[in-house]
């Protein structure tokens, strides 16, 4: 079984977007009963969380890793349509697909993209009436309580329990005695980072996050152990 393990980090819109997101802006704080006392939030709040959407966020980098494999990334932010096509291609030849939050957050942030880009997933979110599964595309489903082919380390820890499934990689990696990959760095900072020009600083956080999950993946799957006697935990 081929194991892909991913993870990306993204950024607000892009400055060209910003006409249409004023536009949404206006209508949405329009709708405020002015007698109210909700405070709207400010456009630049607005903006920001543009970064948590792929309609209109960016993917600066995607870091990942084939099993085994040494932590590779796609880093492209002049060139999104690009790298998303050679993450599929990457994508492609797996079978299981690893990563914290992907099922929530990632997957469905690159298939947005995919969809604005115009880049066909090698991954077929819908299922193709009348075939049978051998005769389909790959089938990407977001179901939940399932863990194939999107294995999801963040809900298989929580055993799928929306109240203990807000764990951050972080919390579970040092429980484990896994060196965190935060060190200078982590998601909040990436879009002061790209300002900044520390495109390298992104991409090597995000390779570090793969590197964790690949290790988290490991100790929860209890990969290489070979009897409950000698379980870390």
């Amino acid at each position: 079984m081929n194991k892909l393990f991913f993870d990306i980090e993204t950024l607000p819109a892009d400055e060209k977007a910003i006409p249409t997101l004023k536009y949404l802006y206006e209508r949405k704080i329009s709708k405020i009963d002015p007698e109210s006392d909700k405070i709207p939030e400010s456009f630049e709040k607005f903006f920001d969380k543009t970064a948590l959407d792929g309609t209109y966020g960016r993917i600066c980098c995607i870091a990942y890793a084939l099993n085994d494999k040494p932590v590779e990334v796609l880093s492209g932010s002049d060139d999104e349509a690009l790298m998303v096509r050679k993450f599929w291609e990457i994508a492609g030849s797996a079978d299981l697909i690893i990563g914290h939050n992907i099922r929530d957050f990632d997957l469905p942030f690159i298939m947005q993209r995919s969809a604005i880009l115009g880049v066909k997933p090698t991954w077929n979110k819908f299922e193709e009436p009348g075939k049978k599964p051998w005769d389909m595309a790959k089938f990407l489903s977001f179901a939940r309580y399932k863990n194939a082919p999107i294995f999801d380390t963040m809900w298989e820890w929580s055993n799928w329990v929306d109240k203990w499934s807000n764990k951050t990689i972080e919390h579970l990696a040092l429980a484990m005695g896994i060196p965190t990959p935060k060190e200078g760095i982590d998601g909040s900072q990436v879009a002061s980072f790209y300002k900044a020009g520390k495109i390298k600083e992104i991409c090597d956080y995000c390779m570090r996050d793969v590197e964790t999950v690949r290790a988290v993946y490991k100790r929860i799957t209890f990969e290489g152990v070979k009897d409950t006697e000698s379980a870390p935990f």
